[in-house]
């Protein structure tokens, strides 16, 4: 597999930003964009760890309860998808 320059992917570094001058364009605050990437962070470590709750806080480095609590507050509040 051989890696191109005008064919490469976007590093992860160059995507992410490219993320946040879409959503500073769009015109998302900086608390709706923490809490929008918090959202999908820890759903897809949950996702990847079948909801197993001390595993994923483990992996995210916060408190078993936190995560819960977490949780608990974006399934109360679904982050908006724009």
């Amino acid at each position: 597999m051989t890696d191109t320059p005008g064919r490469a992917q976007p590093r992860l570094k160059e995507r992410l930003e490219n993320i946040c001058e879409e959503m500073i364009d769009k015109g998302i605050l900086f608390s709706e964009a923490v809490e929008q990437f918090e959202y999908c962070f820890i759903a897809e470590v949950l996702r990847r760890n079948n909801g197993h709750l001390m595993r994923v806080s483990e992996i995210l480095g916060i408190h078993r309860n936190t995560l819960s609590k977490r949780i608990t507050r974006y399934k109360a509040k679904k982050p908006s998808r724009r």
